[in-house]
């Protein structure tokens, strides 16, 4: 296998579609007679600044292209962020405010080197070409790409069908966006695919500029622990990668049969061939999907806090969760008899009075997920009103636990 075929099989790894891969090929080509690094971008609008393993698809593929040798800017759209992406949203998102902005840029910067080298990687703010920006050069920036084609876009489509309101602002979103990778002479821009008509659309707006049009490299959105929609904190499906190493294995041991495959080849290191091997293995039964979920656990964990904590994880994991083991300090919660009329309460409560989780709608939940235990025996009905007598142990997952008392 040549040079560039081996590069274009680590860089297409994952990736749901390239604009186009001739494109991306002759560019790396290119590089390596020029001798200048391609121009590799990321924009973020700073709108949730935990980053979880759903960011990090697209940050480990970015990691790629520096290892192998070339520049990544990472763009925080302090200024876009003020607009507010329309990509997904069936209404007018809301406008951050500065503080808001500034806020999480900051919290941005600081993660992406957990995956990034920080040694090629420029953090760039687009509010430094965006706001200089005079009125002309805005309109001459609108001129540039039609309303038509502006409502292409399947979220516009729908709301302008369905009567809903479209405001002006929101067709400046993809433009400045645009303006992102003329303003750096992008060459590779990734992604999720929620952002491929942004992506397409400045193709096509830096050739109204007489730029070379940047290639485009979109990745999956990763599904979370629900095994359906898309990993996000606010759906409480999230892994974080700054989550402690016990948590961070707890809650990749919870991830659905089905989405094992992706999650190697998304979120590891770990070769294709080999991966294809123990989903076959899995398939035929030869294989118990636990073990391959250790693995997985194992390889993230490892990739994030190191190998040492990927294995104490993993023996933690073992003592409590697999031989139903109860640690030797359990925190002691006292709870007003009150809260049990009858002798008895509903556990989504519970778990809430024992700060466990937030609400009874997350508690609910968890119950409903098996994630809930009552002295190591799973619960099932998140509607039940249930006996909990004095020294209970209530258990989420497997690394949060409350001795109950009563008081």
């Amino acid at each position: 296998m040549g040079r560039f075929d081996r590069e274009m099989g680590i860089l297409l790894r994952g990736a749901v579609e390239v604009y186009s891969p001739e494109e991306l090929e002759a560019r790396l080509q290119r590089a390596t007679t020029s001798g200048r690094p391609l121009r590799v971008k990321l924009g973020a609008d700073p709108s949730a600044p935990d980053i979880h393993l759903g960011h990090a698809v697209v940050l480990r593929k970015l990691r790629q292209f520096q290892d192998l040798g070339h520049e990544v800017l990472f763009i925080i759209g302090d200024f876009t962020g003020r607009i507010g992406d329309p990509s997904g949203r069936s209404e007018t998102r809301r406008q951050l405010s500065e503080e808001e902005v500034q806020a999480n840029a900051r919290t941005y910067e600081e993660q992406v080197y957990r995956i990034l080298d920080r040694e090629r990687t420029r953090v760039l703010f687009n509010s430094s070409w965006l706001g200089p920006l005079n009125f002309y050069q805005v309109v001459e920036l609108c001129a540039k790409y039609t309303v038509a084609r502006m409502l292409e876009r399947d979220e516009f489509e729908a709301r302008f069908r369905e009567g809903r309101p479209i405001s002006v602002h929101e067709f400046l979103y993809p433009l400045a966006q645009a303006y992102d990778s003329i303003a750096t002479h992008t060459d590779v821009e990734l992604g999720g695919t929620d952002q491929t008509f942004n992506f397409l659309l400045t193709r096509d707006v830096m050739r109204e500029y007489g730029l070379e049009p940047q290639v485009v490299l979109t990745m999956p959105l990763l599904e979370g622990l629900d095994g359906v929609q898309k990993m996000s904190k606010s759906l409480g499906n999230y892994i974080g990668i700054f989550e402690p190493p016990d948590q961070m294995y707890g809650k990749l041991m919870s991830v659905p049969d089905h989405l094992l495959a992706r999650y190697f080849e998304l979120c590891t290191d770990v070769p294709l061939d080999e991966v294809r091997r123990l989903s076959a293995d899995m398939a035929a039964g030869t294989l118990n999907p636990r073990d391959v979920k250790m693995r997985l656990a194992r390889e993230v964990v490892g990739i994030y806090h190191g190998k040492a904590a990927a294995e104490e994880a993993e023996t933690q994991f073992v003592r409590v969760f697999q031989k139903r083991d109860i640690p030797a300090e359990v925190p002691e919660k006292a709870i007003p008899r009150a809260e049990a009329p009858e002798g008895r309460v509903w556990i989504p409560r519970l778990l809430v009075l024992a700060g466990l989780v937030s609400s009874s709608s997350e508690g609910k939940r968890l119950v409903e997920q098996g994630g809930v235990r009552l002295n190591g025996l799973q619960l099932n009905d998140a509607h039940a009103q249930l006996e909990v007598p004095e020294g209970t142990v209530l258990q989420v997952g497997w690394r949060r636990f409350a001795r109950i008392h009563w008081s």
